[in-house]
């Protein structure tokens, strides 16, 4: 097994996303607290990136007959022949302990918070990808974990600033992951995957995203008023939201899948650029 193949199996881009948002929301809980403990940062970034990787390697392992089904999947190692099921099972159950040590380390809801976020990704999401819509509900509850995580990592316990932070993720993840089915959705349909809201590429899951999309609007501007942020945190929200909710109505209008792509990089670049604005209006106000 090389780099190549083991970055496949732990889908790294995802789990640096994952990693990015925890690492962004313990910076704010650390604010919330005061001081920030850089050592516990690393932990929590090496815990999660480990943590991450062993829920992605058990989600391979569960699919990998039907990875050999798409075309975007089929090279990954365990379909493609470069890795059994026994040594990706041995790598995933070593980075799942190694990681929930390490993030239990931090404090015990941490540790809790990751292993809740491994059995429902892997043992719940995965398994109903094939039966129902509802996968997505359900997926985006461990998507939305990670700031969660981050955040109590550095704060210990769950708030305002704590939820906030997990349903603007939550909400996020909808239209985001929409597009993406939007756009692989004859791929997924290889595997039996039903992902898009009304199982189609159709005006009523356009409408969904769409409205989905509206709703990311206020839920993006509570750190505002919940006096958690400024006007400027509130200015590029907003205007994010705007672009964001633009993007899901020229899929609403003409539901090409070229909109839907257009809308999937949207969601790649409004998380980051929001959280980030976040942590630095949080700061500020902080000062």
């Amino acid at each position: 097994m090389n780099w190549s193949d083991f970055s496949k199996l732990i889908k790294l881009r995802l789990t640096f996303l994952v990693v990015f948002s925890a690492s962004i929301s313990f910076l704010i809980g650390s604010r919330a607290n005061g001081h920030i403990d850089w050592v516990n940062w690393v932990k929590l970034i090496v815990g999660g990136f480990l943590v991450t990787s062993a829920a992605n390697a058990f989600n391979e392992i569960i699919e990998k007959d039907l990875d050999k089904l798409m075309k975007r999947t089929m090279d990954r190692p365990i379909p493609s022949g470069k890795m059994n099921t026994g040594q990706a099972l041995v790598l995933g159950l070593g980075m799942g302990m190694a990681g929930t040590y390490l993030l239990g380390g931090l404090n015990l809801l941490t540790g809790l918070l990751s292993v809740f976020s491994i059995l429902l990704y892997a043992f719940a999401y995965t398994p109903l990808k094939r039966k129902s819509p509802i996968a997505v509900f359900v997926g985006a509850i461990p998507g939305a974990l990670p700031p969660l995580i981050g955040y109590v990592a550095a704060h210990e316990r769950i708030d305002e600033i704590a939820l906030i932070l997990f349903a603007i993720q939550f909400v996020w993840q909808f239209p985001h992951f929409w597009a993406i089915a939007w756009v692989l959705d004859d791929d997924y349909k290889l595997a039996g995957f039903r992902l898009l809201p009304t199982g189609n590429r159709n005006l009523g899951s356009a409408v969904i995203t769409f409205i989905f999309t509206l709703i990311l609007l206020p839920v993006s501007l509570l750190p505002y008023f919940y006096h958690h942020g400024g006007y400027w945190l509130a200015g590029v929200s907003l205007i994010c939201s705007l672009i964001f909710l633009y993007q899901a109505f020229g899929l609403l209008r003409t539901r090409q899948i070229e909109a839907a792509r257009k809308l999937m990089f949207g969601s790649f670049m409004y998380l980051p650029i929001v959280q980030l604005m976040f942590l630095f209006d949080f700061i500020g106000n902080a000062k």
